[in-house]
């Protein structure tokens, strides 16, 4: 994969996951590890197992979501001069056969906007709303696409 980056020339940026997405990952993982602390207090004063089974169910939900969080540290996208990198996948801006954006209209939280690259050999990547800055990011892939036309 090293060679393949060296392919798309220099480095201009990169793009981890959005701050509101590890806030939220980070509130669910400090209040859950609260009531795991509150749980285990409660279950050493009054010895009821309920209490260290709700401490263990909150211990897991803390588990959970800090694996969550480490493995979506890595899902970084990284733009080049003629291509970009995402997770696993090295696309040159000459490789990409269409765009498909999505954006859904939500209640809470403002517009979910998701994004669909088909490749001309068949592959696809999914770009989510998880990234920072997926506007901007966008809008290059959609000028080097109309760059080739």
């Amino acid at each position: 994969m090293v060679e393949n980056e060296k392919q798309l020339g220099a480095r201009q940026s990169i793009h981890g996951v959005a701050p509101a997405f590890l806030q939220r990952a980070a509130i669910v993982a400090i209040v859950s590890f609260v009531f795991f602390l509150l749980m285990l207090a409660a279950f050493s004063l009054r010895q009821n197992i309920g209490y260290f089974l709700l401490a263990t169910a909150f211990l897991i939900v803390q588990l959970v979501t800090l694996f969550g969080w480490i493995t979506q540290k890595r899902a970084e996208l990284t733009i080049y001069e003629n291509g970009f990198v995402y997770k696993k996948h090295v696309c040159q801006w000459d490789e990409i056969q269409s765009l498909e954006i999505k954006q859904e209209h939500r209640l809470l939280g403002g517009d979910k906007i998701g994004c669909r690259i088909e490749k001309m050999g068949g592959g696809k990547i999914l770009l989510t709303e998880t990234i920072a800055n997926l506007e901007s990011i966008l809008l290059r892939i959609d000028a080097e696409i109309a760059k080739r036309s």
